[in-house]
């Protein structure tokens, strides 16, 4: 491969696989909030927020670091409190008690406004204004979770893109494949990809630090007690759902943990890391094959991603447990056909898994992901594979990623909205999340 096209597909992953502090959809938001905020120059005596409907969705439910507390207000008055917009989606980083104090007093003067924004289209679009007096600054982020688009104050625009999606080269994913994907992992000089093992780093460390507490469901502390172990034994496949499971309990129910995303996504980077590393771990693999792993499985994620879009109605572990099967069929000994078998096997069991929002419960999907990526990469090494007489599944590997992706994208947009509808007539509350 050249090093024109290495150095594009190095920048695709730096630009995709990036810390963050918190689910990416109500610490976007967070963002946008401090943005208007420092364009306003002053903390607002308002801040009144419009959200696509899959932001919305991913918000609702899920812990705010640091807080004890579910849902975007905290979020919303912690980002024009403390949030720094340097941070990215590390925002809300600097979070402490006292900022909790303020921002729950914040929310005590009903400063706040959150509303659904009609008529777009665009699933990923935050809109914050910030007021005070006679002053308002506004910011938009659109297309990615740290995308500004547009930015105002007093009615003047200080800055603006063409387009939402300018500069995001998912929008046009011709120039990549699964062979490319493979070719580049397996064979980029080490000293250029070996940036990815910051994700390891990272996120065991998130999976440690959550045994520690009781976080979500405990999904993943369960299966190392009497218990668990009982039932799955001490054996490679039940560390790997443990240790995907407890960083996503962790993450979910707001521990203030930083990990390693991918594609905007916490729980996608933990599914696309931990699987592969704690496999490599017990398999013994060397440290180039783990991280050759690594970034075969990250880029088979952002790959999907890319014609998936960022958001949508299936859930995003189904792509990232997909990047994972493909990096413990390299890390099993399969060649570039093992792993277009292990792609299909995932495609063929895991398609039409509902995003029903961002919730202490992912981490049973992230479990079930997983599960499937060893069972698929097992399968696969063995050259089983499901053929393309059966359901959605081609010949072309590629062909087969597009079929699951358009279902995502296209064919479930009424599931979406159905998800939302359902959601959102239940009664909601900012309760204190179960820690």
């Amino acid at each position: 491969m050249e090093k024109s096209q290495r150095e594009q597909i190095i920048n695709l992953v730096k630009s995709e696989v990036v810390p963050a502090v918190g689910c990416t959809e109500p610490i976007a938001v967070a963002l946008c909030v401090a943005k208007a905020t420092e364009t306003l120059g002053r903390v607002p005596e308002s801040i009144s927020v419009l959200l696509s409907a899959n932001i919305l969705k991913n918000a609702m439910g899920v812990g705010i670091p640091g807080t004890d507390m579910i849902g975007l207000p905290i979020a919303i008055a912690l980002g024009a409190l403390i949030g720094k917009s340097e941070y990215e989606l590390e925002v809300l980083k600097d979070v402490d008690d006292e900022a909790v104090r303020q921002a729950k007093a914040f929310l005590r003067e009903d400063r706040i406004s959150i509303q659904l924004k009609k008529g777009i289209t665009e699933k990923l679009y935050i809109e914050t204004c910030a007021s005070c007096g006679n002053e308002n600054a506004q910011a938009v982020i659109s297309g990615g979770h740290c995308n500004f688009t547009h930015i105002m104050k007093n009615g003047q625009t200080t800055y603006a893109k063409e387009t939402a999606t300018e500069g995001h080269p998912e929008e046009d994913d011709s120039w990549l494949t699964l062979s490319k994907v493979y070719e580049f992992a397996t064979t980029a000089p080490l000293e250029e990809i070996d940036f990815i093992h910051e994700a390891r780093v990272l996120n065991e460390k998130a999976a440690e630090e959550s045994l520690k507490g009781n976080y979500g469901h405990t999904l993943g502390k369960t299966l190392t007690r009497p218990l668990g172990r009982g039932i799955f034994g001490d054996t490679i496949f039940a560390h790997i759902i443990s240790s995907t499971a407890c960083a996503c309990d962790a993450r979910m129910a707001g521990a203030c943990i930083p990990v390693m995303s991918n594609s905007g996504s916490g729980n996608q980077g933990i599914c696309a890391t931990l699987p592969v590393v704690k496999f490599a771990e017990e398999n013994h693999n060397t440290e180039e094959e783990l991280i050759r792993a690594l970034m075969l499985s990250h880029l088979t994620a952002i790959y999907i991603k890319q014609s998936l879009g960022k958001l949508s109605a299936l859930c995003g572990c189904v792509v990232a447990s997909t990047g994972s099967a493909c990096g413990i069929t390299y890390l099993m000994g399969g060649d570039y056909q093992k792993i277009t078998f292990a792609v299909k096997n995932m495609i063929a069991n895991l398609t039409g898994m509902i995003c029903d929002g961002a919730k202490p419960s992912c981490a049973l999907k992230l479990a079930s992901g997983v599960s499937t990526a060893v069972l698929s990469a097992m399968l696969a090494v063995q050259s089983n594979c499901v053929s393309s007489v059966e359901g959605i599944i081609e010949d072309d590997v590629d062909r087969s990623i597009h079929n699951l992706t358009k279902i995502g994208k296209d064919a479930m947009d009424e599931t979406d909205h159905c998800v939302l509808e359902i959601m959102t007539s239940k009664s909601q509350s900012q309760t204190k999340v179960k820690s």
